[in-house]
């Protein structure tokens, strides 16, 4: 693994880097191998930026002022299914416990036989939309960077179903891997936002349970879910896409929908993957923008798990957008993120 331990700051010692070192806006330490892209996002950066701005923003602060309303988030998941298909992309279904899952390989991935390597990925969208198809793109141009099949559970959603039941489908993912033939060390858990705090959380269930996988890749994690340090954040302001109201009204769907759960019998507590940090976690890389809001998680992730010996490494990309790899291969930045986490997949599994 290329992820020192026991460094800080900055890994680069070119001039350009040191200089990009007393910027106070990533202050990330306690022994996280941080790159900061040095050159400024691409015109499509900018573009798909301002059209986030323009559009999402407003629509997610609108909407923020009635989250209970029946908003028909499966409709974004079916619409998606519309979206042409990488040419010679394999997908197939598979029937987990509570919920269906895709098994996914771009053109000259080889089947998915319990050799060699494969990703579990934890597709985002808040824990209330999207699924395999949303991120067919994004899933696809990984499988092919990476050289990997990647399962991708459709895990169950809020408000219907509270984020434990969420994980749980994944771990059922992780188990389908595992009577597949497939080792821990040949298993890898990534996800993007809402999907980055599921493969954090996964992880530290399996931990629990004696197993370690290869790695763990999370771009623009959502990793905590208290809101004060998000709406207090220095990019509430230049987010994108997130108004800071946005975070309460998503804190309050998530604990009514443990609270429904509970009143069925079961407890269902909120859980904060980062209260439970702990040795012995997967080395872990972290993409994440330079602007968004959810760069305080990938800060307050890397300086814990760096504190309790995980190898960890941060790439902040500034000027783009919540988890722009969805955009491949339209904005250039967005490939060349996907094509370096292939590359740290490939050696974290040998």
């Amino acid at each position: 693994m290329s992820a020192p331990a026991a460094t800080s700051g900055s890994q680069r010692p070119s001039p350009r880097s040191a200089k990009v070192r007393k910027t106070r806006r990533y202050p990330i330490r306690a022994g996280a191998t941080v790159d900061i892209v040095q050159d400024g996002p691409s015109m499509a950066g900018r573009i798909a930026r301002l059209s986030a701005r323009l559009m999402i923003r407003p629509t997610l602060s609108v909407g923020s002022c009635l989250p209970s309303a029946p908003w028909p988030w499966g409709l974004v998941e079916f619409a998606a299914r519309a979206i042409a298909p990488t040419p010679g992309l394999v997908r197939a279904g598979i029937e987990l416990a509570h919920c269906t899952a895709q098994l996914v390989r771009a053109a000259g991935v080889l089947p998915a036989d319990g050799t060699r390597r494969v990703v579990l990925y934890l597709h985002g969208g808040a824990f209330l939309t999207c699924g395999p198809y949303t991120h067919g793109r994004l899933v696809s141009m990984l499988s092919r960077f990476a050289d990997t099949p990647v399962l991708v559970p459709n895990y169950r959603k809020i408000p219907k179903h509270s984020i434990s039941e969420a994980v749980d489908d994944c771990y059922d993912g992780y188990r389908w891997l595992r009577r597949r033939g497939y080792q821990p060390d040949q298993i890898v858990l990534a996800g993007d936002s809402a999907g980055g705090y599921l493969a954090l959380a996964l992880a530290q269930r399996l931990v629990e349970y004696g197993e370690r996988p290869a790695a763990l890749v999370a771009m623009s994690p959502l990793l905590q879910l208290a809101t004060r340090p998000k709406t207090t954040h220095p990019n509430s302001g230049s987010d994108a896409m997130f108004p800071p109201r946005a975070f309460d009204a998503f804190h309050g769907l998530i604990t009514r929908a443990a609270a429904n759960r509970g009143s069925n019998g079961h407890s269902d507590l909120v859980y904060e993957p980062l209260d439970h940090i702990q040795p012995g976690l997967p080395p872990t890389l972290i993409h994440v923008s330079g602007c968004e809001v959810l760069l305080h998680d990938a800060q307050l992730a890397a300086q814990q798990l760096a504190t309790v010996g995980v190898p960890v490494e941060v790439k902040i990309w500034p000027g783009q957008v919540h988890v722009f790899q969805l955009a491949a291969p339209v904005i250039p930045e967005a490939t060349s993120s996907l094509r370096q986490i292939g590359r740290y997949i490939r050696e974290a599994t040998g």
